[in-house]
C-alpha cells in the first residue's frame, strides 16, 4: 500500500522500512513476494508499484476477500495445524 500511495516515485527498501517502522529484511521479504506476483517494478536499487492497474486492482480484491473471510471465520493459524492429528480424506 505504501508504494501504491506513493506511486509518483521509486523507493529503496531501507527507506520504505524506515518510513513504515519495519526491519529492512521484512520489507525485502514482502518485496520479493510482490515481485513474484508482478506487482512491483525494480530497477536496482529502486522499487515502485506496477503500472498494471488491472493486476493491482485484482490483488487488492483478493486481499479484501481474505480479510473478510478472516473476519467471518477467524484467521487461519497454520502453525497450530498438526497433520498427524488430521483425519485422512479419501
Amino acid at each position: 500500500m505504501f508504494l501504491d500511495d506513493h506511486d509518483d516515485r521509486a523507493w529503496k527498501a531501507a527507506t520504505v522500512a524506515d518510513r513504515l517502522g519495519l526491519e529492512t529484511d521484512a520489507v525485502s521479504s514482502i518485496r520479493s513476494r510482490l515481485k513474484e506476483r508482478v506487482l512491483v517494478r525494480h530497477k536496482r536499487p529502486y522499487w515502485a508499484i506496477t503500472d498494471d492497474k488491472e493486476r493491482l486492482q485484482d490483488a487488492y480484491q483478493l486481499h479484501r476477500y481474505h480479510e473478510r473471510a478472516d473476519e467471518q471465520y477467524g484467521a487461519e493459524r497454520l502453525e497450530e495445524l498438526r497433520p498427524d492429528e488430521m483425519e485422512d480424506v479419501q
